[in-house]
């Protein structure tokens, strides 16, 4: 059992104690999408979703996500997050409507931002599903993934050449 950080000495689950950790400046991005058909691209953005401005309600979902993340997420530690900014932009290829979703989340403390960036990400895509679904039903969600990430112990990250087939959506 050494070599699991999150298993105690009894074998079960356990949140890791963060205290020792060195307080550094913390960022993360991540990245979502969500496919949908033309209809639905042409009613977000001229604003004819009946629920709303479908952008402005996912933003504020991202947001509300990434302050509660380690409600949802067990081993997750509660953060005090400094920022976490969400952008948009339409990748629109041969018929192929995709919106893309980048969140970024800061913190100052002892362990990273990934998972509230990743959690913002998904509960923004995932609100504009709900947000458009009585459109279309035939929405696909994803792929969801951490872009880079700064501070702490392990390092930086900053993912590969892969992410650019990805960002495309291919």
């Amino acid at each position: 059992m050494d070599n699991f950080t999150h298993i105690n000495e009894q074998g079960r689950a356990k949140m890791v104690d963060i205290s020792e950790k060195e307080t550094t400046t913390r960022t993360a991005a991540a990245i979502s999408s969500i496919q949908v058909n033309e209809e639905v691209y042409t009613r977000i953005r001229d604003g004819s979703i009946s629920k709303g401005d479908v952008l402005s309600v996912a933003q504020t979902a991202g947001i509300m996500a990434a302050k509660q993340t380690s409600t949802i997420i067990p081993m997750c530690h509660p953060l005090p997050l400094s920022g976490v900014d969400i952008s948009f932009e339409w990748n629109v290829k041969e018929q192929t409507y995709r919106l893309m979703m980048t969140v970024t989340a800061k913190t100052t403390g002892r362990t990273g931002v990934e998972m509230e960036a990743l959690t913002a990400a998904s509960a923004t895509a995932l609100t504009v599903y709900d947000m458009c679904k009585a459109v279309d039903k035939e929405m696909v969600i994803g792929p969801t993934y951490l872009l880079d990430k700064t501070g702490g112990k392990s390092g930086d990250y900053h993912r590969g050449e892969r992410s650019s087939q990805h960002v495309d959506g291919n």
